[in-house]
């Protein structure tokens, strides 16, 4: 509160100036006091002016300063200000020269003027305090007469039901044996609740005495006395049991901030994953794990708050066997930690996600659950495959349907064609096929390409497109079906040819648009030893 006038006493005060500054009001309760003029170190008037006047109004609003005298105290050529043990403000010779009186005399009339006004605030405040007081200890009352009513009448019911039921004879039995009488259930009942009713009913007046004898000045400390004996009494009562209440209070009250934290970070997470809160760079799929991530760093915080609160949480045995705990812990979850570990990093690289098509090692399936421990896999064949994370992490992921909606997921297959069918037609009849497969795009067209030029045959290689990762091998099968088909309607063996068949080997095995209109395939040929050889070509060739 006093930090700018004890600034303004640290600052060595500047020689006033040759012409009168402008002075700078310092205004409480919307009225200037008086002026400041001078500047000490880097605080204007004006600041000094606000500063004080901000001061003043803390001041006059504290019931524990008295201002009945202001002390006037001069330090080095600075006059201070205080009341009690707060300083007020300081008065400097560039303060006093331009009203043409000594530094101290300025000194006592600004403690005069501020000591007015203060007294004057306070006096305002005090009565509307008082009335404002007056009113709530009226309410307090009207509260207390209806909670007691209210308290009557409740226990006089429940009274009345007690007696119906005890003349109604239901005692405690155990087949037939009795072990209380109705009329000891309805005199132990009736007991308890005399005994709760008492107890709420002084609780109700202690809180009520206490309350209004606290809204008035000159009765706080009887408030503080009657707290204090109460308070001490019950100690005294209860000192071993009361002594865990403070700890069990602040382990509940943790659970409930820590409960409705995780409310709260579930909206925001929600709001995410829905869409309807979005961050750059933070993906709509990371909300859940995210979110689990988060409420598990929550709760391990919430533990660790609430362990200093646990009984006995102090003693060496306790601190011996968590230890002793945590080292079994720390030794037997060694895979369960690097699986974790695995699993965010999976999370965050974002490889697959729930419902994609991927191979994993030798593993080819739909993602059907993601958790920080495992992944699963369901084959085609309906078997669920589950896979540590730290093993997927490891081993080399292909993601099928990660791109198939936007550029298409392009399947392939390959036939071997021999050289005496043309490549062009193996074109036509693979595209063919193609187009004739469901779950194949029509844009962008399939394609062949020739990726092999072997001893006996092409390897011709068909790709097509689809967006149906997950039916791919359906697909593939209706692919195969319709090649054949194709093939063998256009007369076209899908065979090596040098599996299928042993023929003559002379002829050559160009396709025959490509051959000579005469082209005959020359026999076989047996020269005598000695006698030169004549060409093939030469014995074909037109006369």
């Amino acid at each position: 509160m006093a930090s700018s006038a004890l600034a303004e006493l640290q600052t060595d005060v500047p020689q006033p100036s040759t012409q009168s500054p402008a002075g700078a009001p310092v205004v409480f309760n919307e009225e200037p006091v008086f002026l400041i003029y001078d500047r000490v170190g880097s605080f204007t008037p004006q600041e000094r002016a606000k500063a004080i006047s901000e001061r003043l109004d803390r001041l006059s609003k504290s019931i524990d300063v008295v201002f009945d005298t202001i002390q006037i105290t001069d330090i080095d050529n600075t006059t201070v200000l205080t009341a009690g043990e707060i300083v007020v403000m300081a008065v400097t010779e560039g303060d006093a020269a331009p009203l043409h009186h000594t530094r101290r005399e300025v000194g006592r009339d600004y403690a005069q003027k501020i000591q007015a006004a203060v007294n004057k605030s306070r006096e305002q405040v005090t009565m509307r305090a008082f009335i404002i007081n007056t009113s709530l200890a009226l309410l307090y009352s009207v509260l207390v007469v209806a909670v007691l009513v209210l308290l009557h009448k409740v226990s006089h019911k429940i009274f009345d039901k007690i007696e119906s039921w005890r003349r109604a004879g239901q005692a405690l039995k155990i087949q037939r044996v009795e072990l209380l009488s109705a009329e000891q259930i309805a005199a132990g009942l009736t007991g308890v609740l005399r005994a709760i009713r008492i107890v709420l009913m002084v609780t109700v007046l202690y809180v009520y005495l206490t309350s209004v004898l606290s809204l008035f000045p000159w009765t706080r400390g009887i408030s503080a006395t009657l707290l204090g004996v109460v308070l001490s009494t019950l100690r005294a009562i209860g000192q071993a049991f009361a002594s865990y209440i403070p700890d069990v209070i602040s382990i509940v009250v943790i659970i409930i901030v820590t409960r409705y934290i995780i409310k709260l970070i579930s909206l925001l997470f929600t709001g995410i994953r829905r869409g309807a809160i979005t961050f750059s760079g933070f993906h709509r799929d990371w909300a859940e794990p995210t979110y689990k991530i988060v409420r598990f760093l929550v709760i391990v915080f919430a533990a660790i708050a609430c362990f200093p609160y646990i009984p006995g949480s102090k003693s060496e045995g306790f601190k011996g066997i968590s230890v002793f705990l945590g080292l079994l812990i720390s030794l037997g979850s060694a895979a369960a930690i690097s699986n974790i570990v695995a699993g965010l990093v999976l999370t965050y690289m974002r490889p697959f996600r729930e419902g994609d098509r991927v191979k994993i090692a030798e593993t080819v399936g739909d993602i059907i659950e993601r958790t920080l421990l495992v992944t699963r896999i369901r084959t085609i064949k309906n078997v669920d495959i589950t896979i540590p994370n730290s093993m997927v992490l490891s081993s080399h992921i292909i993601n099928f349907s990660s791109s198939a909606t936007r550029h298409g997921l392009i399947l392939h297959t390959t036939v071997t064609i021999g050289y005496d069918v043309p490549w062009k037609k193996i074109h036509e009849l693979l595209i063919a096929a193609a187009r004739a497969t469901p779950n194949i795009l029509p844009n962008p067209e399939p394609f062949v390409l020739q990726t092999s030029l072997d001893d006996f045959y092409v390897t011709y290689e068909l790709n097509v497109f689809t967006d149906q990762p997950n039916v791919m091998a359906v697909t593939y099968a209706a692919l195969h079906e319709n090649i054949q088909d194709t093939f063998n309607e256009a007369g076209v063996e899908i065979m090596s040819p040098h599996y299928t068949q042993i023929r003559d080997g002379n002829k050559t095995t160009t396709p025959d648009k490509y051959l000579p209109k005469h082209y005959q395939a020359p026999g076989f040929r047996v020269w005598p030893f000695g006698v030169p050889q004549q060409h093939p070509d030469s014995l074909t060739k037109d006369p």
